[in-house]
């Protein structure tokens, strides 16, 4: 309906969006003190607090995130954790490789996830047919019927006729 929910439960009951993105989410836009986890907060926990531990879970950095995030300024204090993770980085190397949850990301260029990225600034512009819009994504067409496909399906794009647009 045009407006987005300012809850963890609700956002992350929309299609394309989870946990954590929900939870970002709510920190950010909204400025609320919810945990969440993402790669430069997760290097600042793990640089500061488990330094020694071989292999450490996003649930126990969720945990002591839980307990020393600022209840009144949450968006500033994630603000400052990620700028320091990623100072961090620089300094002392990826920590993340410790994380349970980490794995190395595939390239990016040429990837699926940048012809979705592609796809979406494109529609987002204007509505295009499927040759159209392969054409503009510098794809062949069974690539952007694939990446067309998953966007129709997870409700980010609609049809009309044979025009794909961003679903409203």
């Amino acid at each position: 309906r045009g407006v987005l929910p300012n809850d963890v439960l609700l956002l992350d009951a929309l299609p394309g969006i989870g946990k954590a993105t929900a939870s970002a989410l709510c920190a950010y836009a909204f400025n609320q003190p919810v945990a969440y986890v993402e790669t430069n907060i997760r290097t600042v926990f793990i640089h500061f607090f488990f330094s020694r531990k071989k292999f450490v879970t996003d649930g126990e950095i969720l945990s002591l995130a839980s307990k020393t995030i600022d209840q009144k300024k949450p968006r500033e204090w994630y603000y400052a954790l990620m700028d320091y993770g990623a100072h961090l980085k620089k300094e002392v190397g990826n920590l993340n490789a410790k994380s349970r949850a980490y794995s190395r990301q595939s390239r990016f260029e040429g990837s699926l996830r940048q012809m979705r990225g592609r796809a979406v600034r494109l529609v987002t512009a204007e509505r295009h047919t499927v040759p159209e819009l392969a054409a503009k994504m510098g794809a062949d067409r069974a690539l952007c019927v694939k990446v067309v496909t998953a966007l129709l399906r997870e409700g980010f794009f609609s049809r009309t006729g044979n025009f794909i647009e961003i679903k409203k």
